[in-house]
């Protein structure tokens, strides 16, 4: 469904991904693990548009994106849910969600969509008219996630979605991922929390300084030596 090759990227004068090449299979949940400052995000940033790869190609579905503006990608269903959520804080939930869809199909089928985010989300239902920036953090990445969906999405990428949640409510957003790719929605996922995901995840690719070092599926990779003692501690 998607697939990179060779793809370099740079802020500036600084390099920070070198020949990154990997492929997104239809249907799966595939899991880009690193450290921070591994290029996991910037990752999904170039493939989103909002970076541009000094060379290399992405291509997804057939369609080439490397040089696609960001607002052509999201067209294309390929959905970024960013690392920190960036919600418009003084806006409600439902005006969030309505920012979601205003391209395209994902406008035409806004009603339905949104009706289909508070089945999913039926905390957010109970707060459609509250002020996003109000919420608790676990409302309000679930708020990011719906609004992702709002735009629907063929490839749902979601940076860090777990980051700065209570131990409790991780799972639950967890849960979330799983349901959504349960709906036929491919995902991927960058995430710090590898115990977690290379359990439910269907294949990992290992990002270190930029480079792909290792791949495999999630059973895989949590049995891997390299794994265990740089991310798991074991």
């Amino acid at each position: 469904m998607l697939k990179l090759e060779n793809i370099n990227m740079s802020y500036g004068d600084v390099q920070v991904l070198w020949d990154v090449s990997f492929e997104v299979r239809e249907g799966e949940i595939l899991v880009l693990v690193g450290a921070n400052g591994a290029g996991k995000s910037s990752t999904l940033k170039t493939i989103s548009g909002l970076q541009r790869a000094s060379s290399g190609k992405i291509t997804f579905d057939g369609t080439d994106l490397t040089h696609m503006p960001a607002e052509k990608i999201i067209g294309q269903g390929v959905v970024h849910v960013p690392e920190g959520r960036r919600l418009f804080n003084e806006m409600t939930v439902e005006e969030n969600l309505i920012m979601g869809a205003l391209h395209g199909e994902a406008k035409k089928q806004r009603s339905q969509t949104m009706e289909e985010c508070y089945e999913l989300f039926p905390r957010l239902k109970e707060r459609r008219s509250q002020l996003a920036g109000t919420l608790s953090g676990g409302e309000q990445q679930m708020l990011a996630v719906a609004r992702g969906l709002m735009s629907k999405p063929k490839l749902l990428m979601l940076d860090e979605p777990s980051l700065g949640l209570a131990p409790v409510l991780v799972q639950d957003i967890f849960d979330i991922v799983k349901s959504v790719n349960k709906q036929g929605i491919t995902v991927l996922l960058v995430e710090q929390n590898v115990q977690s995901t290379l359990t439910f995840c269907d294949r990992a690719y290992v990002l270190e300084n930029g480079r792909i070092v290792l791949s495999g599926t999630g059973k895989e990779l949590l049995h891997n030596e390299h794994v265990r003692s740089a991310y798991l501690g074991i």
